[in-house]
């Protein structure tokens, strides 16, 4: 047996491990080492390249941009506590709720506000699903349409900065841009910052919370029924006055944050412990910075901190036996032979990644799966800021994609017993059409995801 064979039932086993529920970190750290044994049993395989995992972990351990995440997690969590959602629904869904659709347009708006605010899909989820779900089906709303409109709207938290996954994916990219380099032959390449990912997806994602309102929209005045407008007893002067007051806080937040990141006063690490101290604020300001609140956010901070960082401590040896094995010089075989040349292997790999997105998690998909692929597109040509706002358009489609989407499981377990899990599934086939057609938009148009970037560094 071949070491690139073993290299592909390893995978497929890992993946079958994984699909089965098994723990994802303890699953790609175990199945690496087992078959790290076998490879050394049938030697193909020098297990002394083990030897080289220590310093893998210690490179993630000194690696700054990573300390942003646990601090933005603290972010999200503590701005969930403050109930500030529940405001923005409520001012939001009575501004643009008297017209047809307006109550859908106003979800899909507070998601994008909670997403530049928060970034966590679960949390976002779960609290439109508890609030607006319930309105939107007492004013008559259909079940797909408002199902479907708030799962999509909970993962702009995906794309919009700032953002868990682009923090992930810079730390991923640049790996593989210095190992694109060094298959050029360059020495110095440009480097991938979280920044530069946060610039780039600004529009990408505006562009994603565009074409949900248009569809939305067009919904209303097609299927009028569908999207009735709503009855409210307050004055335009109180609606726009509660509107103001709910959404100054997160814009300032977001100003504060993204502003500083975007205009270089101050990197994603050192915006994200303002964006901390700042949610902690706002807590205080609302009455919720208590004791226990305090208690929760840091003890969810470090649960997910933990899960985060021991799936990436699990996907590098991971990683580490599958390239030695020779699986890195498989794929990059593969890749080379696809026809269409570099937009023939984009292709390819962004169907796997939209396949594997029915059944793996963002987080493994980023770990085990870009610094396979990354490297062999990016030494092909491919610019290392515009595939990576790809991967975040194609990632963001895996809450979605039914039959493991988290957004579908996250608003069955808070939607009224009446709201069928049918009618879920069926919601979200359009906005997962929508994204799909934004992650073509942006393939054909680089300069969307790229030029921000470019102007502002």
């Amino acid at each position: 047996m071949t070491p690139e064979i073993l290299s592909i039932i390893m995978f497929f086993t890992t993946l079958g491990l994984l699909l089965f529920g098994f723990p994802v970190a303890f699953t790609l750290a175990g199945s690496a080492l087992i078959f790290g044994f076998i490879g050394e049993a049938m030697e193909i395989f020098n297990f002394r390249m083990i030897g080289f995992f220590p310093q893998r972990i210690f490179g993630t351990m000194i690696n700054e941009p990573l300390v942003a995440v646990p601090l933005f997690i603290f972010m999200g969590i503590m701005l969930e506590k403050t109930k500030i959602a529940a405001g923005l629904l409520q001012s939001i869904g009575e501004l643009f709720g008297t017209t047809k659709g307006g109550l859908g347009i106003g979800v899909v708006l507070v998601g994008m506000l909670l997403a530049a605010s928060t970034g966590i899909v679960g949390a976002t989820v779960v609290t439109m699903g508890m609030l607006s779900l319930p309105s939107m089906i007492k004013a008559g709303y259909d079940q797909k349409i408002a199902t479907g409109t708030i799962c999509a709207a909970g993962t702009l938290g995906q794309i919009i900065p700032p953002s868990i996954v682009l923090v992930l994916l810079a730390t991923i990219l640049q790996g593989a841009n210095e190992e694109a380099a060094l298959l050029r032959g360059e020495l110095a390449p440009d480097p991938v910052t979280a920044i530069d990912l946060f610039a780039g997806a600004l529009m990408p994602g505006l562009m994603l919370v565009v074409m949900f309102v248009i569809f939305i929209y067009f919904y209303a005045r097609i299927f009028p029924t569908a999207c009735p407008p709503i009855e409210t007893s307050k004055s335009r002067k109180q609606i726009y006055l509660d509107a103001f007051k709910s959404v100054f806080p997160p814009i300032i937040l977001i100003v504060l944050v993204l502003g500083s990141i975007l205009f270089g006063v101050a990197t994603p690490t050192e915006s994200a412990s303002v964006g901390a101290i700042g949610a902690a604020i706002i807590a205080y300001t609302k009455g919720e910075l208590t004791f226990q609140n305090l208690k929760e956010t840091s003890l969810g901070t470090v649960k997910l901190s933990s899960f985060v960082f021991v799936i990436l401590i699990g996907a590098s040896m991971f990683s580490l036996v599958f390239r030695g094995f020779g699986g890195d010089e498989m794929i990059e075989h593969f890749l080379s032979n696809l026809p269409g040349g570099l937009y023939g292997a984009l292709f390819v790999v962004m169907i796997a990644i939209f396949l594997l997105g029915f059944f793996l998690d963002y987080i493994e998909i980023i770990f085990v799966i870009v610094p396979l692929v990354g490297p062999i597109l990016i030494a092909y040509g491919a610019d290392p800021l515009w595939l990576g706002i790809l991967i975040s358009l194609n990632l963001q489609t895996s809450f979605l994609t039914p039959p493991f989407g988290f957004s579908l499981f996250f608003l069955r377990g808070v939607a009224p017993k009446e709201i069928q899990t049918k009618n879920i599934y069926r919601g979200v086939i359009p906005y997962i059409g929508i994204q799909v057609l934004a992650i073509f938009i942006v393939g054909f148009f680089p300069s969307i995801a790229t030029w921000l970037p470019r102007l502002l560094f």
